[in-house]
């Protein structure tokens, strides 16, 4: 990697001074955009006591389901367990600790913490346990709860397509977390599709400008279908 390229050829390099008791925050919506070779990656070399800020864990057997399998992660700050069994008999044995956050104030403490925002209020959570702990205040008539930003020392990203300088275009869906946690790592991983030269992305088309962008690896993915239903044919 030199100059304004930030292309990498290995896993090694992507991740290259990831270490134990690290926070890292990781892309996606259950299986939809996760960084699936960054995240196996660090299953392989056994990065542990990890502090993992994302959405929720995937499933047992994928994504960020196979860190807590291997028992990686220590923390996990995210807005529901969904249908991870390990995640679920981790956090009720106690064996994880979970911070569990409303989904929309996660998001926004993650896009706070990356516009260097250090906190903000909300109402969201008032009168619940949500709040215990937390500073409130009453605005207006409306009573909030004081929520801090969060940062990480690695932003795990999956992009749809990326130039060499880090630009990156999010499909669909698949954007969810993605924009902001890019936007909210000290450096940020971006396992792309698709990576083409400088000027070859539409600059009305890019998500995240390449300055968020700390390195950028081809990718291919297995892009698994978290529950798949089908119709019944009937004659």
């Amino acid at each position: 990697m030199a100059g304004l390229n930030k292309v990498v050829h290995s896993y090694e390099q992507a991740l290259d001074g990831l270490s134990d008791n690290m926070t890292i925050m990781v892309g996606g919506f259950g299986l939809c955009g996760i960084p699936e070779g960054l995240i196996n990656h660090m299953v392989k070399i056994g990065i542990t006591g990890l502090t993992a800020i994302s959405n929720n864990a995937g499933v047992d057997d994928f994504g960020l389901g196979l860190l807590l399998k291997h028992q990686q992660i220590s923390t996990m700050i995210a807005s529901y367990v969904g249908e991870n069994a390990t995640f679920e008999r981790q956090m009720l044995s106690g064996e994880l600790t979970v911070i569990l956050t409303p989904q929309g104030t996660l998001a926004e403490k993650i896009r706070a913490g990356g516009a260097g925002i250090p906190a903000f209020f909300t109402a969201t959570g008032f009168g619940t346990p949500i709040a215990d702990g937390k500073e409130t205040r009453e605005i207006n008539g409306r009573h909030y709860v004081l929520e801090h930003s969060l940062t990480a020392d690695f932003a795990l990203i999956r992009a749809w397509k990326a130039d060499t300088m880090g630009n990156l275009i999010f499909r669909n869906t698949a954007a969810n977390f993605n924009p902001m946690m890019a936007t909210a790592g000290k450096i940020t991983v971006v396992e792309a599709e698709h990576i083409v030269a400088p000027g070859e992305l539409d600059p009305n088309h890019i998500h995240t400008p390449g300055i968020y962008v700390d390195r950028v690896i081809q990718a291919s993915f297995e892009k698994r279908i978290e529950q798949r239903t089908i119709k019944a044919i009937t004659e």
